[in-house]
């Protein structure tokens, strides 16, 4: 069986990038094959932002990558550089920088591009979404 990291790209809702990456992850889960991790980046930690409110007729994308934490333990990980310019902050850097609201949902985790590096390093393919 093969590890995949996932590197997404794409927002939540502007095109299929992020639903597919969410689809590819269950599918190789489903397999047998392990995902060492998520990692957003650029427009793709838009993901992270626990703001978003799905219609009640639309797939809940933020609900379901945070089942996959709870359910699968896939680590899922925020560029903090790219998710700031975007208004995507964890609570500490809101502090940090005199704000008063933090926006990164539960189990999403706030990281550098070193931690992608790493995710890249222990798996045997990187898929991009």
């Amino acid at each position: 069986m093969a590890s995949f990291t996932l590197l997404v790209t794409s927002a939540p809702f502007s095109d299929q990038g992020s639903n597919s990456a969410y689809r590819f992850s269950l599918a190789a889960l489903e397999a047998g094959h392990t995902i060492n991790g998520v990692f957003f980046y650029e427009n793709g930690t838009l993901n992270g932002n626990s703001l978003q409110i799905s219609a009640s007729d639309e797939f809940d994308l933020l609900n379901a990558w945070q089942a996959l934490v709870t359910q699968h333990k896939v680590p899922l990980k925020v560029c903090v550089n790219a998710a700031t310019k975007r208004g995507v902050t964890n609570a500490q850097d809101a502090e940090e920088s005199d704000k008063l609201h933090f926006s990164l949902s539960n189990n999403f985790e706030s990281v550098g591009l070193g931690d992608l590096a790493v995710l890249i390093k222990d798996s045997d393919r990187l898929v991009q979404f």
